[in-house]
């Protein structure tokens, strides 16, 4: 089985601009702030273990998809504060009966994932599922920036 790593829809035509935005994105990272919170999250785009994130909204909800795959459920935290989420954990090396790797090419270590959400939530329904190494949070919208439909007179 070959695992090719996933790309936007609308840039697979051209591979190598989307690792130019992938590569915009990471420098953007690095660059932001260095010397704020940030900086734990600028080392970890240099050691290369970031968990995969997809952030979604709709009318009702923000949702973000995380990919931890072979992660326990208690091996992770997630926070929410000030507009921002974060999600992070940390991966352990599974030990063997004495053998020697030959070779490993999964990352292990801590990771942390942050991210600023586009509107305010209600940060007392949110909600998390874990299923099949996949972390799933909805995030309901704040009633004050849901849209609303005004009838005219």
């Amino acid at each position: 089985m070959r695992l090719i790593r996933s790309q936007s829809p609308a840039l697979t035509a051209w591979p190598s601009l989307d690792r130019w935005n992938i590569l915009k994105g990471d420098l953007n990272s690095l660059l932001e702030s260095p010397l704020s919170s940030s900086f734990g999250q600028s080392i970890q785009l240099l050691t290369g273990w970031s968990a995969a994130l997809d952030l979604y909204q709709n009318n009702d909800n923000i949702v973000a998809t995380v990919e931890l795959p072979g992660m326990r459920k208690e091996e992770i935290e997630i926070s929410l504060y000030d507009g921002t989420l974060t999600i992070s954990g940390e991966r352990r090396r599974e030990t063997t009966n004495g053998e020697k790797a030959e070779r490993t090419e999964r990352y292990v270590g801590a990771f942390r994932r942050s991210i600023t959400l586009p509107t305010r939530v209600d940060s007392n329904k949110v909600s998390t599922t874990y299923v099949d190494g996949i972390v799933t949070v909805t995030l309901p919208k704040a009633e004050e920036v849901k849209p609303k439909q005004i009838p005219v007179s």
